[in-house]
């Protein structure tokens, strides 16, 4: 069984959103520095790199991400790869082949600047009415290859949307290696308590006998 690992490697001057805590990693003991053992202290906001957003994040009485069912984040998922286009409309969303899935990963045109380079305000997110398609389709997770699933600086619309309708948000993805197709998902926060989010691992297992890799899911070739 091959394992993706599709999260975001945490280091100092990571990619963050405008306004967002920077990310460092200091080390405050050290073996070569005749220290018993090396220590670092990890300094981040929770939604640096590939994390997870709690309903909590725009619903005030949401619920927190130590509160999470871990259910909701391991099962079944599909990638499907949107290029060319800067926000994901229902319309998009409603042509891809899904199979009834209930965790639907957004791969796009992020990947040529997320997560190296520098913050590209212009980066693919998800409408309002896509937002709601999910919700109605009654997904239990969405994720993106981007710093949010909602356009830069946006109302919180969409979030709210998404969170509010039982759809929980995962980000930061890098799926820049992964195949559009059909594979299971393994993504776990860390528990903060009373957390609107955290930092999560992000893997995907190609399943036996499933279509990754052949299975086709690019939006070139579905009539948008």
């Amino acid at each position: 069984m091959k394992i993706h690992d599709i999260s975001v490697p945490v280091r100092n001057g990571m990619q963050v959103y405008p306004g967002d805590p920077q990310v460092t990693v200091e080390q405050v003991a050290s073996i070569a520095s005749g220290d018993r053992l090396n220590l670092s202290r990890l300094v981040m906001g929770s939604h640096a790199g590939t994390h997870m957003d709690a309903p909590s994040h725009f619903i005030d009485s949401g619920a927190s991400v130590d509160l999470l069912p871990p259910e909701l984040m391991i099962g079944p998922a599909v990638v499907v790869e949107v290029k060319g286009v800067t926000e994901v409309s229902a319309r998009i969303i409603s042509r891809l082949p899904l199979h009834g899935t209930s965790r639907l990963l957004l791969k796009t045109d992020n990947g040529a600047f997320w997560p190296e380079g520098e913050f590209n305000e212009d980066y693919a997110h998800l409408s309002e009415d896509a937002a709601r398609y999910l919700v109605e389709r009654k997904m239990c997770l969405v994720g993106i290859d981007g710093p949010s699933i909602e356009r830069f600086e946006g109302s919180g619309d969409v979030h709210r949307q998404l969170l509010g309708g039982g759809v929980l948000i995962l980000e930061g993805l890098d799926l820049r290696s992964v195949q559009p197709g059909e594979y299971d998902l393994l993504c776990l926060p860390l528990k903060v308590a009373g957390g609107e989010g955290a930092p999560a691992r992000a893997l995907l297992m190609e399943r036996h006998g499933s279509s990754s890799g052949t299975f086709d899911a690019h939006t070139t070739r579905w009539p948008l």
